[in-house]
């Protein structure tokens, strides 16, 4: 979370979000008129040494936009989020949040935006009371300020109940809604989310997922990571960085349709069996499955269109039928595309 570094400012940031249109400036850095990005990313790089962590990578955002970011461990998703939010130098290209650059205005937008990290950031030794103060200070907001955001935040998250527990006795849900709360108590127009549901149960994913939705449907942009593909499904529009490269961008419907997930001449199959197991070991050795993966009881393989007939009666008992790709279908096909490339 950014307050690790706290804003040395007095004005306060108070108030419901999104930040109110009567407030749209900051000192130093007038911010962008709603009709601009939100997030606007122009060929940003980041070298370390010899190390390249993000090559070349733009996108935007505009606002209320929930966008998912996905890539493998170490391929510069928590990079780039650490870079916009101006902790770390750009190496070249450039950046803007709320139309404020990020080389030159970095503390003035770590006043308007949120972060929450994939380490957890809280003091497990406070209450959650003692936290949402600690962070409401580190923000600058008043003391009056504070008593009402952090009261709007116990209604949104329903913490109340445990606003005088430590949080060291807090479940992994109950922590990571305390950690969104942290995250937005200064009301951020945009909120910075490094796979904010990693390791708590589905039932509370969901429920952080219904919040996230019912703030971008006030105006709110957030910028999600994560390695679920539920999740990923459940974004607006969605980005896949490999090895530093961002190799797609767009709905769902866009990544279905890109030409390196469905190659030329291949058709994309589920196939039901008994023991999907025990078949997937011979799919795999049959000529023209370039691809064959286990989804619950069925098997999607990757199939020559031309060897659909032959598959169908070397396995006459199996259920065959022609579907769309699955996310994880597609960023598995686009990554092998890559790998192959690279040989």
């Amino acid at each position: 979370m950014i307050p690790a570094d706290p804003i040395d400012s007095g004005d306060p940031m108070a108030g419901s979000v999104p930040i109110s249109s009567d407030a749209r400036t900051t000192r130093g850095a007038p911010l962008a008129p709603r009709a601009v990005a939100v997030i606007n990313a122009e060929h940003l790089t980041l070298r370390f040494g010899a190390f390249t962590a993000v090559d070349d990578v733009s996108f935007h955002l505009d606002r209320g936009e929930l966008f998912g970011f996905l890539g493998p461990n170490g391929s510069g998703k928590t990079t780039i989020i650490r870079a916009l939010c101006g902790l770390i130098p750009l190496t070249s290209g450039n950046a803007t949040i709320l139309g404020m650059d990020v080389r030159q205005h970095a503390a003035d937008i770590k006043r308007h935006v949120g972060y929450m990290s994939q380490k957890f950031g809280l003091y497990e030794d406070l209450t959650v009371q003692e936290n949402l103060n600690f962070y409401a200070a580190a923000y600058g907001l008043s003391a009056s300020a504070a008593s009402a955001r952090i009261e709007e935040l116990l209604a949104l998250t329903s913490l109340q109940p445990y606003f005088t527990r430590r949080v060291a006795q807090l479940s992994g849900g109950w922590k990571q809604r305390l950690a969104l709360a942290c995250a937005i108590i200064h009301s951020p127009e945009v909120v910075f989310l490094d796979e904010p549901t990693a390791g708590i149960d589905p039932v509370a994913r969901r429920s952080l997922w219904d919040l996230f939705f019912q703030l971008s449907g006030q105006g709110v942009t957030f910028f999600v990571t994560t390695h679920y593909m539920d999740e990923a499904e459940r974004c607006g529009r969605l980005g896949y960085i490999y090895m530093s490269k961002l190799i797609a961008l767009g709905t769902v419907a866009d990544l279905q349709q890109l030409p390196d997930a469905n190659p030329p001449g291949t058709s994309r199959l589920e196939i039901e069996a008994p023991q999907v197991s025990v078949l997937l070991a011979q799919l795999r050795q049959f000529p023209g499955v370039r691809e064959a993966t286990i989804f619950g009881r069925a098997i999607h393989a990757l199939v020559a269109t031309d060897s659909i007939d032959a598959l169908r009666t070397a396995f006459p008992q199996l259920s065959v039928r022609t579907i769309q790709p699955s996310l994880e279908d597609i960023f598995v096909t686009l990554t092998l595309h890559i790998m192959g490339e690279r040989k």
